[in-house]
């Protein structure tokens, strides 16, 4: 029987992955520190830290809201990181998955109003 942190189905999981989520782990962007130690390290639900779905790793992931929660720096702001971030949120949106997207500069400086944003995806 499923609890409030699992889910009913499994995401295809790439463990070639692993290593380097870990590392990833170990060195987050300061935007993705302060949003995983200010807020997302005691959310009501669990999250996850640098998760592989598929061939990508997701910056944040909560399985009880099928939510991915991606931190983006400069290199998302090309032309090129543009469509590969489109692609990638497509392939992630058919897992049933809900893909929300802040910049670094929104978290470090917007603080309170990504809170919000991702606070609202929570049913009453």
């Amino acid at each position: 029987m499923p609890n409030l942190n699992t889910t009913d189905f499994h995401l295809p999981y790439n463990p070639d992955l692993v290593t380097r989520a870990k590392a990833l782990r170990e060195n987050m962007t300061p935007a993705e520190k302060k949003l995983w130690y200010q807020y997302l390290k005691t959310f009501q639900f669990r999250v996850l830290r640098q998760r592989p779905i598929d061939h990508f790793i997701v910056d944040f992931y909560c399985p009880t809201l099928k939510l991915v929660i991606e931190v983006d720096g400069e290199s998302h702001f090309t032309d090129k990181g543009q469509d590969y971030d489109r692609e990638r949120t497509r392939i992630i949106e058919g897992y049933g998955l809900q893909v929300l997207r802040f910049t670094n500069h929104q978290v470090l400086n917007c603080f309170e109003e990504v809170c919000r944003e991702i606070q609202v995806l929570i049913p009453p």
